[in-house]
């Protein structure tokens, strides 16, 4: 027993130095990586539309919670910012825009607009609004100051996605009854022409210099773009592909297009309009958004539950982080250090940190969550 005991003391003598360093090694190793890991965006609010719930909720950034929800029209698609004010218009399959005030978070006035109601556009200085009501072939001008409908240009055909130029002053149709892009004036709803693209045209990007729009040919693999000032076609250009989603880098020299229902993208030079590369994605990639510093694109892949996240410059994959089932929107934080992801099959809103990309949180935010934005206001103590 004496033995026993000498060995175990022994045994305890020497090991108890080299495994108290081991701990304490871990547990630096633990404290480090929690130092590095960033701090909440404290100031910012995320918004986030639940299709299935029909209801908007107020996110609050710097607690990774809902701090508010508020029911909207019937089946809400989509939700953007008024320039220059502290509102959030919710564009509703049903056909309606519900306009919710903040800090309130309450709806002010729902505008009918008809079944269908899509693409919502302001003007850059907010006091102009346009919005597609499709099947009824028509572009509806709305007055925001007043809150009410003033026109609406009837194009005699139905339509399908609304554009409006940087410069604010052309608004874009496109109509895959026709296989047409038709032109109309902002400020004074002229209809300045139509000009016939590719086989059922839809989702459409619009360089930075309001100079050509390109337009996907969702019935082929090909996208045509259009000269805005003659409004005469281009070129057709032949991806290989047939076009999903598409996105613009910040400076416009090139177009990223998603494969409809694929697994790739592929990356056409914008000013020359010829195919740079075909680049793989994850499965059905959705959407996408720019960080500008450094230049990465994340895309979301609704089939695989991914968030992709790729070096423009160097085209090289820089990470794959699964964050759930179903991803159908992003949006970053106006300063870049956080990508918000809203999962619409897991009813969550992911948050990933940046540079490099990484899960740090997911949480409920309503039932069908498809689209996030984060307004570049700053929420202070008093709108809490």
């Amino acid at each position: 027993m004496m033995k026993r005991s000498r060995a175990r003391d022994k045994f305890s003598s020497a090991c108890f130095p080299r495994l108290l360093a081991v701990v304490l090694a871990c547990f630096a190793v633990f404290s480090s990586g929690c130092r590095r890991r960033p701090a909440p965006p404290k100031g910012y609010a995320a918004f986030v539309v639940n299709n299935q719930s029909s209801t908007l909720a107020e996110v609050d950034l710097s607690k990774f919670r809902v701090r508010a929800t508020v029911p909207v029209a019937a089946r809400p698609e989509r939700v953007l910012v008024r320039p220059q004010r502290k509102e959030l218009w919710v564009v509703s399959a049903s056909g309606e825009i519900s306009v919710v005030e903040f800090p309130g978070l309450r709806v002010v006035r729902n505008l009918r607009i008809g079944e269908g109601a899509c693409d919502l556009a302001f003007s850059s200085h907010g006091r102009r609004a346009f919005i597609l009501a499709p099947a009824k072939g028509q572009i509806v001008f709305i007055d925001p100051e007043n809150y009410r409908e003033t026109t609406r240009v009837n194009l005699g055909t139905p339509l399908t996605d609304l554009a409006l130029t940087p410069d604010g002053n052309t608004l874009v149709a496109s109509s895959r009854a026709t296989d047409r892009l038709f032109f109309v004036k902002a400020d004074d709803q002229k209809v300045l022409g139509s000009v016939k693209v590719g086989k059922a045209p839809g989702p459409m990007v619009i360089l930075p210099n309001s100079s050509k729009v390109f337009v996907c040919d969702t019935e082929e693999e090909a996208i045509s773009a259009a000269d805005l000032t003659s409004r005469q076609l281009l070129s057709n250009i032949e991806i290989g592909i047939r076009p999903g989603p598409m996105v613009l880098k910040p400076d416009g020299g090139e177009l990223f297009i998603f494969e409809y229902e694929g697994t790739s993208m592929v990356i056409v030079d914008a000013d020359q309009d010829d195919v740079e590369q075909n680049y793989p994605a994850g499965h059905k990639p959705v959407a996408g958004v720019f960080q500008q510093n450094p230049l990465v694109l994340y895309i979301a892949n609704a089939g695989d539950g991914s968030v992709m996240a790729l070096d423009v410059q160097n085209r090289t994959l820089l990470a794959a982080v699964h964050i759930g089932i179903e991803p159908r929107a992003l949006a970053l934080t106006p300063d870049e250090r956080f990508l918000l992801v809203a999962d619409a099959s897991a009813s969550t809103l992911a948050v990933l940190q940046t540079n490099p990309a990484t899960l740090l949180t997911a949480f409920p935010v309503g039932a069908g969550p498809v689209d996030v934005v984060v307004p570049g206001w700053l929420v202070d103590s008093s709108d809490k």
